[in-house]
C-alpha cells in the first residue's frame, strides 16, 4: 500500500508546512504506511516532492469526511483513478455511517431536551430528575 516517495525538493518541515500538518503529523502517516519515507542520500537530508504534498492533503480531506486512517488506506490503494465503482461503494458505506450516527445524536438530543426539561420542572424537589435518570432509570 505505502508507495515508493519521488523524489522532491522539500525538506520534512517545507514539505509539513506546504501540507499544512506538523512534522510528527508526516511522521505519523509514514508509521501507518500512508505514506512514503523518501531516500535519505548518504550524508543527506530527506526530500519530498509535491506530490508527498497532495497525498497528505488527500488524508487530510478523508478525514474531515469521516474516514478513518484504515479507510484512508484502502481509499489510496484505489487512487490510479480506474476503481470508482469501489471507491463509491467505500463512500457509501461512509455515508450509511455518517446517517446511523446522525439518528443516535438526534436520540441524544431528545434525551437531553426531556432530561432538561424534568429539571426545570422539578423546582423545589429534593431530587434532582436528571441526576437520577442518570443513576439508573432507563432513558
Amino acid at each position: 500500500m505505502r508507495k515508493k516517495a519521488v523524489s522532491g525538493t522539500l525538506t520534512i518541515s517545507a514539505f509539513a508546512r506546504a501540507a499544512r500538518v506538523n512534522v510528527e503529523t508526516i511522521r505519523f502517516y509514514q508509521r501507518k504506511g500512508l505514506l512514503a519515507e523518501p531516500h535519505r542520500p548518504q550524508g543527506s537530508i530527506r526530500r519530498y516532492a509535491e506530490t508527498d504534498t497532495a497525498r497528505v492533503k488527500f488524508i487530510k480531506s478523508a478525514q474531515r469526511l469521516g474516514f478513518s486512517l484504515d479507510e484512508i488506506a484502502a481509499l489510496l490503494a484505489l487512487e490510479d483513478g480506474t476503481h470508482c465503482d469501489e471507491a463509491r461503494e467505500r463512500a457509501e458505506l461512509k455515508l450509511t455511517d455518517v446517517r446511523s450516527r446522525l439518528a443516535d445524536l438526534r436520540r441524544i438530543e431528545s434525551v437531553l431536551v426531556r432530561l432538561i426539561r424534568d429539571c426545570c420542572a422539578a423546582r423545589g424537589k429534593v431530587s434532582c430528575p436528571l441526576i437520577a435518570a442518570l443513576g439508573g432509570r432507563p432513558l
